[in-house]
């Protein structure tokens, strides 16, 4: 379920949480998401910016899935349309079959998913808080880079786990 079953990490994923939290959000897509529609969107809607983040990195520099780029940039769309274009062209500015299918998911299940927003925007800021430590533990000189680095890969998987459930 990890970065090594997935996405191997790049070297930022080990130096700044926008990254690790990109890569989760594509491994959590890998591990096929459309059988956890509900929880994606969830995910997607709590990581905020970082999700904008990884829908422009898809797009422009090839790395990421063109489909988590769509759902992504599809899911924020809503969040931001919803606030200001409630009854207006909310569909012209999604515009793709496959962010129809995802809006149409949100509004039949908008209350589960928006009590797992709160779940998985708690989990976020929990886990950002222990990258950090693992950080500082790293920065003090009291483990090496590989130890670090082994620790974060168990915070991505554990991170992948915490979502799930």
């Amino acid at each position: 379920m990890g970065a090594a079953e997935n996405e191997q990490p790049s070297v930022d994923v080990y130096d700044n949480f926008d990254e690790f939290l990109k890569l989760a959000i594509r491994n959590y897509y890998d591990l096929g998401w459309k059988k956890r529609r509900g929880n994606f969107i969830a995910l997607i809607i709590a990581a905020g910016q970082t999700s904008l983040s990884l829908a422009k990195d898809s797009v422009v520099d090839g790395s990421g899935t063109k489909s988590v780029a769509v759902g992504a940039a599809t899911v924020l769309a809503l969040r931001f349309g919803l606030k200001y274009a409630l009854g207006g062209p909310l569909g012209m500015v999604l515009g793709v079959a496959a962010g129809a299918s995802m809006v149409s998911y949100f509004f039949k299940n908008q209350r589960e998913i928006v009590e797992q927003v709160g779940v998985h925007k708690k989990l976020i800021a929990e886990t950002s808080e222990r990258y950090e430590e693992i950080q500082g533990t790293w920065r003090d000189g009291k483990i090496d880079v590989s130890e670090r680095n082994l620790m974060i890969d168990g915070l991505l998987n554990r991170f992948l786990r915490d979502v799930e459930e």
